[in-house]
């Protein structure tokens, strides 16, 4: 178990010994990415998280793993450490289930057979923007908005903005941080944050990840 030295904290949760153990060690070769702690399943993972959750800033999960698969611990995450960022890496690469883990919180979801220079993008992208969404992701979400079979939140209300918010949210929807937006607008970071949190009010979203879906359900951004 490694201590916090500043960089972005990583956690790995797969049951499968080999990806799980070559996975932390490729974690280990990048600058700027700190390995906190592997597990082999989701129970594992909570049993240590009240000791280490504040060094954890990403968690890379499974889905199919024994005692707690990846679709319990990311429901886990999001109610008691939503501060830990959740990327999905998965063979499962179907657009029902996509869809369903980015709405219900996780920040992003990658193949298991994706290269590194993308798990390393979208590691340092879910950090500093809160989510990252590759193709798959954008077409799974679109599936999911135009399929009237799935679940879909959350409800529309994109009636309820603004000019001003709808602004920031596409902005939001193009990976900017708050800085980056204020600058963008024209406005202090401080009111960028106040509309970030009016407009997570205003659709029932939790994350930023939320919003962006929100985004894409309601044709706010073109996919």
């Amino acid at each position: 178990m490694a201590e916090s030295t500043g960089n972005i904290g990583i956690a790995i949760v797969d049951d499968q010994h080999l990806f799980r153990q070559s996975l932390a060690l490729l974690i280990t070769t990048v600058d700027g990415l700190d390995l906190i702690t592997d597990a082999a399943n989701g129970q594992e993972l909570a049993d240590r998280l009240p000791d280490i959750h504040q060094q954890i800033n990403v968690a890379l999960v499974d889905l199919d793993m024994p005692v707690m698969n990846g679709v319990q611990l990311n429901k886990l995450l999001q109610k008691d450490y939503p501060n830990i960022n959740v990327i999905i890496l998965s063979v499962h690469t179907e657009e029902r289930i996509i869809a369903q883990m980015m709405e219900e919180g996780a920040s992003a979801c990658l193949a298991k057979n994706c290269d590194k220079d993308e798990l390393v993008l979208a590691i340092e992208t879910v950090h500093k923007t809160g989510y990252y969404m590759n193709p798959a992701v954008l077409n799974a979400l679109k599936y999911a908005s135009q399929n009237k079979n799935i679940s879909f939140k959350p409800k529309d209300h994109s009636q309820l903005l603004t000019p001003r918010e709808q602004q920031v949210l596409e902005l939001i929807c193009q990976e900017l941080t708050n800085p980056e937006i204020a600058e963008k607008l024209f406005i202090s970071v401080r009111t960028v944050e106040g509309h970030r949190t009016k407009l997570l009010e205003k659709t029932g979203c939790q994350t930023t990840a939320g919003l962006v879906i929100f985004a894409i359900k309601n044709k706010l951004i073109e996919v």
